[in-house]
């Protein structure tokens, strides 16, 4: 049977839908056999029930989290696997980040409430990592909010167009989350034992208008073990951009590993399914052996 690996999959737990054992559950349906479960600056999905749920379905779960981190040009996700869950200060610091998330939700409803916006803060609040998609997704789903969403966008736009138009750095509602460098995360990663990677840089090219040499600068500077060159990024008109091929050659050029992830938050047929069974990515056994070995090793 081909084998399938997916490393970068959220549950409910941050901002997906499903839960850590439903994640199971459509790891298996698809035929995917080595996960990680990569939520946003939390680890709680992992758990000895998981692990054995894990086990009983014949797959490979790997430790993961994705930490949100801050330039001065843009937000970064920084990938880490394979290390110790139970690190104390890891744990300390991804706590201070969450705690964080609701500093943050408080003073951007109040921004978003300013412009006429309708927000359910306190829905909001009961989510440990509470994120930007939650926040966006509360308000387009809002029927209050239909009105002023179709003055502004001519449509009711999805979770990431209200994000890249409303909430992110020179929008109308942009509020400054506090958070911590990238090479900071990098050096927690590598002090509880993991890997780090960075994730999908195709996506801060085009949400965020990074060049190569910007990448590279990110890179020198955090000193990552790889990139998550295998990734499809999904644009704010719905366009699949795949430049895998580009960025494996990237890390290529830069003595990087590569790792593969579908950023899965939800089945809706649009975006990649756990193990991107719905897009032109293929790797062969031994790209699949290669990545996994360099996590695990």
């Amino acid at each position: 049977m081909e084998k399938i690996i997916d490393l970068h999959i959220h549950s409910n737990l941050s901002d997906g839908e499903l839960s850590p054992k439903e994640i199971i559950d459509r790891t298996v349906n698809n035929l995917v056999s080595v996960i990680a479960i990569a939520d946003h600056d939390t680890t709680l999905a992992y758990n000895d029930e998981l692990f054995n749920y894990a086990k009983e379905n014949n797959v490979k779960l790997i430790t993961a989290v994705e930490i949100s981190t801050k330039t001065n040009k843009c937000g970064i996700h920084v990938l880490g696997y394979n290390f110790d869950i139970n690190n104390i200060k890891l744990k300390e610091k991804l706590y201070a980040i969450r705690n964080a998330r609701h500093i943050y939700l408080h003073d951007v409803a109040t921004k978003l409430k300013e412009f006429g916006y309708v927000i359910d803060v306190d829905t909001l609040d009961k989510i440990d990592a509470v994120t930007k998609a939650h926040i966006a997704l509360n308000i387009v789903e809002n029927i209050d909010n239909k009105e002023l969403l179709l003055k502004t966008f001519g449509h009711i736009p999805n979770k990431g167009e209200f994000i890249e138009t409303i909430m992110n750095e020179g929008c109308p509602c942009y509020v400054e989350k506090k958070t911590i460098s990238p090479k900071e995360a990098s050096e927690l990663i590598r002090e509880a034992g993991g890997k780090v990677v960075l994730a999908h840089p195709v996506a801060y090219k085009y949400e965020d208008g990074l060049t190569d040499d910007d990448i590279l600068k990110l890179v020198m500077e955090m000193n990552p073990d790889g990139i998550e060159a295998n990734y499809v990024y999904l644009d704010r008109n719905g366009n699949k951009i795949n430049e895998s091929t580009h960025w494996n050659n990237f890390a290529k050029c830069h003595n990087l590993i590569t790792t593969i992830g579908s950023d899965f938050h939800k089945n809706d047929g649009i975006h990649s399914d756990i193990g991107l069974v719905n897009e032109d990515i293929k790797l062969n056994e031994n790209e699949i052996y290669s990545i996994i070995d360099n996590l695990l090793k």
